[in-house]
Parts: structure tokens; sequence; C-alpha cells
């Protein structure tokens, strides 16, 4: 069983439905046992919902894709 700690480190994968099935799993066991927890959970998903909703119609800078390249490249020649 994982603790509140562990919970919160897998809120954003969880919420991105990033885990495995297991791990998914042991979350939402810990949400269904922990009170606090869950409502940090649910805030933070509603959030990330809202977020979706207003984002859903702002257009994209027909530019962006490019500067995400080139701060990337330019990241890899740093490391």
């Amino acid at each position: 069983m994982i603790n509140c700690r562990e919970a919160v480190e897998k809120l954003y994968v969880y919420l991105d439905r990033q885990l495995s099935d297991e791990e998914a799993a042991e979350v939402q066991r810990h949400l269904d046992r922990c009170p606090h927890c869950d409502d940090h959970f649910r805030f933070e998903a509603n959030v990330l919902t809202r977020i979706h909703q207003v984002c859903r119609n702002v257009e994209t800078p027909s530019n962006l894709l490019e500067r995400v390249r080139r701060v990337c490249a330019e990241s890899k020649t740093v490391d």
C-alpha cells in the first residue's frame, strides 16, 4: 500500500493516465481510503479540465513548433 507522499508523487502521471494498470489501481486504492489525497487529486483534475477547456479555443502560434525544436536542440548541445 502506498502512502500519501507516494500518491502525490504519482499525481500527474495518474491524472494523465500514464501509470500501468497496477500502479493506477494502487493509487486509486489509496484515494479510496484517504479523503485528503482524494480532495487534492480532485482539485488538480478540475484544474487540468478547466485548462483544457479554456485552451481548446486558443490558436497555437505558427512558429511555436520551430521554437520548441530549436530550444530542444540547443539543450542537447549544452548537456
